[in-house]
């Protein structure tokens, strides 16, 4: 089941303000309203430099839990995923794995996740790829770096190299993504797209290729190539950093 399929299943029973600890009066305890009107103000007045991870954390957690002390939950994610980015990229599963995380829960942070993804894309579409190299990069480690499992997409830009298109094309494991040269372009062609961008992530954080990354770009710059299509480069996402097949010359032999 995908994670769109589960998330659907969740708006039918968001039940974690049922467990929220409230006064006999059903007022929120004054200690926990203070605090969120403190951390508010200082995200207002300092934007999301002015917050760590968790606190961060809490101010999405605040909307799926409106009466109840939410550091706590917030700081076992961070210890649980790693980071605030880990934690909107882990599985449905994988939070309900999480003391505490319950539907409501599960899927603010999926919302977020999607709001992530959207402007980060939208910086991207229809934009010429030279002019918005940066955005672009920001785009595939947003959708990409915290993948637990290798994820190949294609970008499609038309004769001006303005991007018309980002499919996902295949999925795979933690280190292995299944990948048809002849799909890939069978795909541009029906775009009727110039040229192509292949991007694909590496769970481990490394972006250095593998052999087989380097063989299968070969393949599909041949067979597009036949085809009057242009390869321009194929990204390797990881962690923190990215590498390009064009700037390491692997494009050159």
């Amino acid at each position: 089941m995908s994670q769109f399929a589960e998330m659907r299943n969740l708006f039918a029973d968001l039940d974690d303000v049922t467990s929220v600890a409230t006064l006999p009066t059903g007022r929120t305890p004054s200690y926990i309203r203070d605090h969120r009107k403190r951390l508010r103000e200082r995200f207002l007045n300092g934007g999301a430099n002015a917050v760590p991870d968790y606190e961060l954390l809490e101010l999405v957690l605040f909307r799926a839990i409106p009466r109840r002390d939410v550091k706590p939950l917030a700081r076992t994610l961070i210890d649980t995923f790693g980071d605030f980015n880990r934690v909107l990229s882990a599985p449905i599963a994988q939070l309900h794995q999480v003391d505490g995380v319950g539907d409501a829960v599960a899927i603010e942070l999926k919302i977020v996740e999607a709001a992530a993804h959207r402007l980060a894309r939208a910086k991207v579409m229809q934009r010429h790829v030279v002019s918005s190299w940066d955005a672009l990069l920001d785009y595939c480690h947003t959708t990409m770096a915290h993948r637990a499992t290798e994820q190949f997409r294609i970008l499609f830009l038309d004769t001006k190299n303005a991007v018309i298109a980002d499919e996902e094309q295949a999925k795979g494991t933690v280190d292995h993504v299944p990948v048809y040269p002849r799909e890939v372009v069978k795909r541009a062609l029906e775009l009727n797209a110039a040229s192509l961008i292949l991007v694909h992530n590496h769970p481990s954080g490394d972006p250095t290729p593998s052999d087989a990354d380097v063989i299968m770009t070969k393949k599909i710059v041949a067979v597009a190539t036949a085809l009057g299509i242009t390869v321009h480069d194929h990204l390797i996402i990881g962690k923190s950093c990215e590498l390009s097949f064009r700037a390491q010359g692997l494009f050159d032999d």
